[in-house]
């Protein structure tokens, strides 16, 4: 099984995977658009930044899995992967500790000016007077726009700095929000409007692109925060300049709109960068979490060679079009699924998913199917009536 590593990962990994047996060819380098270039015959490709194109899965016929070595996977032509029946997986939660300490960075630099003052100190100016002048954090409402394992981790973090913590998420209910002390917004423009200072922790989808738009940064009060290390496109940018220049914004960005996919590049929207304290998408970038990231990479890998579906799948069909299930007891012989496959088939119906146990001795097994409609009571008989079937059920969902 040859691994096509298309970004730097943990020296760690790279051994691991191929203790595995596999054949690991690390190319740290490459490009996204040069990926298919070489990933003919690749099997697994693990990426981080770099995008994983629809014109790469088309290339690479014997690929099955394509690993994303860390939490997002909008780099990802998911919709291609999935197409294409290639699962891809994530790292989710291993970068957890590590955004929440830039957040809580971002949030502090942001509130005190700490970038400015150091550079003008680099200048050779003392600035005292003017940098001497800032909120303070202690106190003040800190909202938290999204409230998944990296968010909850930045509000425990800013209660400890004397922080008040507001949060709104789809999945937050009072009995949470009471339960971790915080308070809930009903919604994204509420969570503004009662917030000094918010850090952005969604998940990029089409509902919350730009969720962070003109309307959200009207709500904030003037000269309040806002910290983004989660994505780019969560923000527009366009509303975020204009609300800087009109609402005295202090704002800590990771992610930017359109920002470089790989490690070293040319950045061009240096305009946002002199308004904000900026850092180049370093969010996950500790040793700890590449290390804890590194680990489930290879947890993936061997959960895919062990058992075929690799753990951590985010492009499976959450409900299929299956409106009967067939489970069926039968003694462990060969052939004898293909036979009921085979009954299926001659009556058109699909089979939408399928599960096979073993028993104990490997006499008997279960199978479970789940298909796209009824089967009749003859073609039941045909099954039941097979010698190697040992029971029959066919319920509706």
């Amino acid at each position: 099984m040859r691994v096509l590593v298309a970004d730097k990962i943990s020296p760690q990994s790279l051994v691991d995977l191929r203790d595995l047996g596999l054949n690991v060819d690390y190319q740290p380098e490459l490009k996204a658009e040069a990926i298919a270039d070489v990933a003919s015959d690749a099997n697994v490709i693990v990426v981080r930044s770099t995008k994983v194109l629809a014109a790469v899965i088309e290339a690479a016929p014997q690929l099955s899995l394509i690993i994303r070595a860390g939490a997002g996977v909008n780099t990802i032509d998911l919709e291609a992967a999935s197409r294409r029946g290639v699962y891809v997986a994530n790292c989710p939660g291993k970068n957890t500790a590590a955004v929440a300490e830039l957040a809580i960075g971002l949030l502090i630099a942001a509130d005190r000016r700490i970038v400015d003052a150091s550079l003008a100190l680099r200048d050779g100016k003392w600035k005292k007077k003017e940098f001497g002048a800032a909120h303070g954090l202690n106190g003040r409402a800190l909202g938290v726009l999204g409230y998944g394992a990296i968010g909850r981790a930045v509000a425990s973090r800013a209660r400890a700095l004397g922080m008040r913590v507001v949060a709104w998420s789809r999945s937050l209910t009072e009995e949470m929000a009471a339960q971790d002390h915080i308070e809930l917004a009903e919604s994204p423009r509420a969570l503004a409007a009662m917030s000094d200072a918010v850090t952005v922790h969604l998940a990029l989808s089409d509902e919350t692109r730009h969720i962070v738009d003109a309307e959200f940064l009207g709500a904030l009060r003037s000269d309040a925060i806002l910290i983004n290390t989660s994505r780019g496109e969560l923000v527009d940018t366009a509303a975020l300049r204009e609300a800087i220049d009109e609402k005295q914004l202090h704002v800590g960005l990771d992610v930017f709109e359109d920002e470089p996919a790989g490690g070293d590049a040319e950045f061009h929207d240096v305009a946002l960068a002199e308004l904000v304290t900026g850092t180049p998408h370093i969010g996950a970038s500790t040793d700890e979490a590449s290390e804890a990231i590194a680990a489930e990479l290879v947890r993936i890998v061997q959960s895919y060679i062990a058992t075929g579906r690799p753990v951590n799948t985010v492009n499976m069909c959450r409900r299929t079009s299956s409106t009967h299930h067939l489970v069926i007891r039968h003694f462990n012989h060969v052939g004898v699924l293909a036979s009921v496959l085979d009954l299926l088939r001659g009556d058109g119906i699909n089979v939408e998913e399928m599960e096979n146990t073993i028993f104990e001795g490997g006499q008997a097994a279960c199978c479970t199917l789940s298909l796209d409609r009824a089967a009749s009571e003859p073609l039941l008989d045909r099954i039941r009536n097979s010698q190697d079937i040992l029971h029959v059920v066919h319920e509706a969902n």
